[in-house]
């Protein structure tokens, strides 16, 4: 099937949370090794839902990283080549059983209905891949780094939160400490 291409359009410019807010109701569980099966059959599903459209799949976030302790949802990126051609990935994504849960600027983001497995959806040659990109290959490999990580997300979790989002803003400094090592052990 050849490859529609679509004028460049502008992207939505505000946040739509479908659902609003959601309290975290998971807790960290140790790794599991069925992480990354799951992961496997999810982008066998979405390769297969977008196979009109080039895209790369990644399985990032902590399910990704052996070793490391994290609730147990599979997160994945998915680069597409136009975010703003959203009949070209999400409605396939959509008939494929995700659910749209976030519509925003540069990112849009579907789930299983479990919520057990989050798509985040960027634009190919979006800084943000790269930096999940970054943090995985990081923590994958450095065990200093990935217990200072583990033990920051587990006293986080002994909080409650009203949103699941306020949880994940709050590891932000620590995965930028993380992500500024992870730079200069490159050079």
């Amino acid at each position: 099937m050849p490859k529609t291409i679509h004028p460049r359009r502008p992207d939505v410019s505000t946040l739509d949370l479908v659902g609003g807010p959601e309290p975290l109701r998971v807790e960290l569980h140790e790794h599991d090794a069925r992480w990354a099966a799951d992961y496997l059959e999810h982008r066998a599903r979405i390769v297969d839902a977008l196979s009109a459209v080039d895209v790369d799949v990644e399985h990032i976030g902590s399910t990704s990283v052996p070793g490391l302790a994290a609730k147990p949802i599979v997160d994945i990126v998915v680069a597409v080549p136009d975010i703003t051609a959203e009949e070209d990935y999400l409605e396939p994504l959509l008939a494929a059983g995700y659910l749209l849960r976030v519509r925003e600027p540069g990112h849009r983001l579907v789930r299983t209905a479990a919520r057990d497995t989050h798509v985040h959806l960027y634009q190919r040659g979006d800084a943000a891949v790269s930096e999940y990109l970054l943090l995985r290959d990081h923590l994958r490999s450095d065990a200093d780094d990935r217990a200072r990580y583990e033990r920051v997300k587990r006293d986080l979790m002994t909080r409650s939160w009203s949103d699941t989002n306020d949880y994940a803003d709050a590891k932000d400094d620590v995965i930028a400490e993380i992500k500024q090592r992870a730079r200069a052990a490159r050079i």
